[in-house]
């Protein structure tokens, strides 16, 4: 069964059709784990999709469907699924043992892959996850500053810690989500991005500013761009102020380019956060930064300075099977033009949806930048023409819409039946594995998509 068999049924009634394991498993999952899922973003109604298997830059579900893969792994899959270099590194690993509660030669070799790629990062220190990631910098700035205060862009993603709650999706106004104290969010202040004025008064009227943490291409991997003239001015305030730099890089390292967007735009921060294609597709993530900064981690160094080290620990840090993914993944980025090769893919895949829409008349964007892909539903009718839309200018349009409701959601679900799968923004990261024929595929279901909403009145 196809949705070609399904021509007159609803987008809603031929995934149902289409995906009755998913749906006996999501029902299974409902009653073991809240809303059936381990991770939120994988929310979808009427159920989500559960893929038994993948390969390249396609998966399968367990109805055996076969889709285009935009999620990529969450965005980690940049040489795609089951890249064999990686999973022959992986397979050697397993034969050694998966965990020796012991330093190994393979952290090693990862940490200086990473000090050779990135300009930032002086030091390595990992962990299991971005987030963590992004919890050890923020200790690290405080200590390193003596300072409290982190300051935050509307819209960034930087995992699901206490200090990253507000401002995301919600809580735009800085105050404290469930379950955080309200004395963690007051030293957490909120700016808009591309606002010079604002993070000017924001550091005129705060001096206790520790850290600055931000996606360096805008929230969402480029969703809602920054512009490169705003971080050049944000280096040089946080420099003057005596405040530390973050570039969350979890998405965008190794990604955008070998070395990530700082590499691309020739602006170092005193720090960065990593994980996703870091590890090649397997757990892990890292901090890495300037040796002074990062010596507070060190133990001769923070006793001959007689401070309190900060303790740090992990069971999982620096897995010797997620570092033999990580080498293994980061040696070829390093040494061919994959990252080049997914960039140009996005380049061309968004000129080509916008080609789309421009012929069938729907005004909506597909804008990005490198190897990511947005799709702008455009909730306000505003006279746009696709193929020159500038996303800057619609950021506060975009920062508190809810991702995966309605049109987007039947966007989505729409790519689905049409055999591409992406995340509920709906938004698509690409892999340098993606050709012509996926490339074919993903304009064909966008085309098809857009006239089934058009059929359904979702689109007037």
């Amino acid at each position: 069964m196809s949705a070609s068999t399904l021509p007159n049924a609803t987008l809603t009634a031929t995934y149902e059709a289409l995906t009755p394991g998913s749906a006996a498993l999501a029902a299974k999952a409902r009653e073991v784990m809240p809303s059936g899922l381990a991770h939120d973003s994988r929310h979808f109604d009427p159920y989500p999709l559960y893929v038994q298997r993948a390969l390249g830059p396609v998966k399968w579900d367990v109805d055996n469907n076969k889709y285009v893969d935009y999620f990529g792994g969450h965005g980690a899959l940049i040489l795609g699924h089951n890249h064999p270099a990686v999973m022959a590194a992986v397979h050697a690993a397993l034969e050694r043992g998966t965990h020796f509660g012991a330093c190994h030669e393979l952290e090693v070799r990862w940490a200086e892959l990473v000090t050779k790629m990135v300009p930032s990062a002086e030091r390595v220190r990992f962990t299991s996850s971005g987030t963590e990631a992004t919890l050890i910098a923020l200790r690290l700035a405080r200590a390193y500053t003596g300072r409290s205060k982190l300051v935050r862009f509307r819209g960034h993603f930087h995992g699901w810690h206490d200090h990253m709650t507000s401002g995301y999706t919600n809580h735009f106004d800085g105050s404290a989500t469930s379950g955080v104290i309200q004395g963690v969010a007051d030293n957490v202040l909120l700016c808009d991005a591309n606002d010079v004025d604002g993070i000017t008064r924001i550091f005129n009227d705060h001096k206790d500013i520790a850290a600055v943490i931000l996606e360096p291409t805008g929230a969402n991997f480029g969703k809602m761009p920054i512009l490169p003239s705003f971080l050049t001015m944000l280096r040089d305030l946080t420099q003057q102020a005596g405040t530390l730099l973050i570039f969350d890089e979890v998405v965008t390292g190794f990604r955008v380019s070998p070395g990530g967007v700082q590499a691309v735009l020739g602006i170092t921060p005193d720090m960065t956060t990593l994980a996703k294609i870091l590890s090649g597709g397997l757990p892990g993530g890292a901090v890495v930064g300037r040796k002074d900064i990062m010596d507070w981690l060190d133990f001769k160094v923070s006793k001959q300075a007689a401070r309190e080290k900060i303790t740090h620990l992990g069971t999982f840090n620096a897995n010797p099977v997620s570092a033999a993914a990580g080498i293994a993944t980061l040696e070829i980025l390093a040494g061919t033009d994959a990252c080049a090769r997914a960039n140009a893919f996005g380049t061309e895949l968004r000129a080509r949806m916008n080609e789309v829409l421009e012929e069938e008349e729907v005004k909506w964007a597909v804008h990005g930048s490198y190897s990511g892909m947005h799709i702008y539903t455009n909730p306000e009718a505003a006279d746009i023409v696709p193929s020159r839309f500038d996303a800057a200018g619609f950021i506060q349009k975009m920062i508190d819409k809810p991702r995966g409701e309605g049109v987007t959601g039947q966007v989505r679900m729409g790519l689905l039946v049409n055999g591409v799968d992406m995340n509920s923004g709906p938004s698509g990261t690409i892999s340098a594995m993606h050709g012509e024929e996926e490339m074919a595929i993903t304009v064909d279901a966008f085309r098809a998509t857009l006239r089934a909403l058009k059929r359904e009145g979702a689109i007037r």
